[in-house]
């Protein structure tokens, strides 16, 4: 009976690095990904944890950055200009790899990072920073809110959105696999990225 081969970074600390952020980049560029939907976590406004899911548009190995975009509406964007330190975790099942990713947050409304994220989306995703009222607002029914149409959201939504810049100072990856586990976390300090294997 043959056994799947193991994966070349699985004894190769700077692979591993290098296979982190590349599945973070393809998570960003395909939506089938794994990495594609990643769980942010920020600090409430009542110091409790909150988890959401977002949608993750970009990851630069070179910067050491994450980029997804909210509505400055949110709760989200909130948390994140009172606590700017948050947390990314996603899970790919097929491949059976975990990322974690802790940093610190900047929210960015109008500068050109935000406009050129804000060009950069398609249509029907500027909807939803469109949508009135503004998200979490409490509605008397399900569908009490209002989206406008693809041609107005380009003017409607621009004033709501934000788009966020993650980055990283810590990452985690762990690899499940019967013949042994492996797990490598680094940090960041200066620029620089030491890591070094830990116990699954």
């Amino acid at each position: 009976m043959s056994r799947t081969p193991l994966p070349a970074f699985y004894d190769d600390l700077d692979a591993t690095f290098a296979e982190l952020w590349r599945l973070l980049a393809d998570g960003a560029a395909h939506g089938r990904s794994g990495f594609h939907l990643p769980t942010l976590g920020t600090l409430g406004a009542d110091g409790g944890p909150r988890l959401r899911t977002v949608v993750l548009r970009a990851a630069d190995p070179a910067e050491g950055t994450l980029r997804f975009h909210c509505d400055r509406r949110s709760d989200k964007a909130s948390e994140i200009l009172a606590a700017p330190a948050c947390a990314l975790a996603a899970y790919d099942a097929a491949a059976k790899i975990q990322i974690r990713v802790a940093g610190r947050a900047t929210l960015h409304t109008d500068d050109a990072l935000a406009e050129a994220a804000w060009t950069g989306s398609r249509a029907m995703s500027r909807v939803c920073y469109g949508a009135e009222p503004g998200p979490g607002t409490a509605l008397p029914t399900g569908d009490a809110y209002s989206l406008p149409d693809e041609t107005a959201a380009a003017t409607l939504g621009r004033p709501h959105f934000a788009a966020v810049l993650v980055r990283a100072d810590r990452l985690d990856f762990l690899y499940l696999d019967r013949r042994g586990h492996r797990r490598a976390a680094w940090h960041a300090a200066g620029g620089l990225w030491s890591g070094r294997w830990i116990a699954p």
